[in-house]
């Protein structure tokens, strides 16, 4: 859902009285873990001591991934970060791009990456035109995009020797949602970073002080909506983010990031389990080189990785 409201505009948010139960949500992100892999290298490219694989692996919900797997020289690394990425209309970095130089400065401190491209830019994708099925559309997506990154965490492990509690994600608007939904479904990942994401897509949609809100719900329907909030439950990070234990959770939001208002991140902040952290900067829904630098150090920290060269990361554009 959080995708289909980000095209409206917005970001995201439930009004349940009964959560549904965990076990019943997680079997919705099930998959054959022991299925080939499949993977296809598509070339590959040197950047200093860093090597930039470009290649494909099977979906387990049909097609294939394209992603960047950004591997350190020497020893194997023996920590690994998942990266997700923003669906900004109209940004050129809306795919596998948004981290790829961070995640070429992260190798150099000894992290293998994975970043992968989200369903929505993949080859052939189509989006629905009714507003509905697109909603339904953008939850299957969910879906697939934390399947498809369980995948890799299967691929990163079969060729290398992570070290327990030693793989992370980061994910940025869109793939923060995502992320949250991998926080309770995913327990190999021990560290999330979670940017400027919604986590409550019921409670935004229903949120009575919300005015592009109440206009999708005069053109649809309160009906309509609360059914579709009931069928994929399992899309609403609200139903799945109070089981994120014993991952740590590292939330960043933007002050100017006006749909997401410093309360409603709080809000969003109380839903995560223990442990977890919160930080605010002066910045819109894009963040900033602050967020960048205070994310690297965290997961320098908690991936007990080599220090970090920040002069590398004052050399990355604004992302736009």
């Amino acid at each position: 859902m959080f995708a289909f409201l980000l095209m409206l505009s917005v970001v995201t948010a439930s009004g349940q009285a009964t959560r549904p139960r965990i076990e019943d949500l997680a079997r919705q992100f099930a998959y054959d873990s022991k299925a080939p892999l499949d993977v296809r290298e598509v070339g590959r490219k040197r950047r200093d001591s860093v090597t930039i694989i470009d290649l494909t692996y099977a979906s387990p919900r049909g097609g294939r991934v394209p992603a960047y797997l950004v591997v350190p020289d020497g020893k194997k690394p023996s920590a690994a970060i998942l990266f997700g990425h923003w669906m900004m209309p109209g940004s050129p970095m809306k795919n596998r791009n948004e981290f790829l130089e961070e995640a070429v400065v992260m190798a150099r401190s000894g992290a293998v990456s994975l970043l992968i491209d989200a369903p929505l830019v993949r080859p052939g994708f189509v989006l629905e035109k009714d507003e509905m099925r697109a909603a339904a559309q953008s939850s299957e997506v969910s879906r697939q995009q934390v399947i498809d990154f369980r995948r890799g965490i299967d691929l990163l492990t079969s060729r290398y020797k992570i070290g327990k509690n030693a793989i992370a994600y980061v994910g940025h608007s869109f793939d923060a949602h995502v992320g949250g939904l991998l926080s309770a479904v995913e327990k190999r990942i021990n560290s999330f970073v979670l940017m400027a994401g919604g986590f409550a897509d019921e409670e935004y949609v229903f949120d009575p002080d919300n005015a592009e809100m109440r206009k999708l719900r005069e053109r649809v329907g309160d009906d309509a909506l609360r059914a579709y909030f009931r069928k994929y439950d399992w899309d609403d990070p609200i139903n799945l983010v109070s089981h994120s234990a014993p991952a740590t959770v590292f939330l960043q939001f933007g002050r100017q990031d006006k749909p997401i208002t410093e309360k409603m991140a709080n809000r969003y902040y109380e839903l995560f389990a223990e442990p977890k952290k919160i930080e605010f900067y002066d910045a819109g829904h894009a963040l900033n080189a602050k967020a960048r630098r205070d994310r690297a150090e965290w997961l320098r920290q908690r991936l007990s990785l080599k220090p970090i060269d920040y002069s590398a990361f004052e050399r990355i554009p604004e992302l736009k």
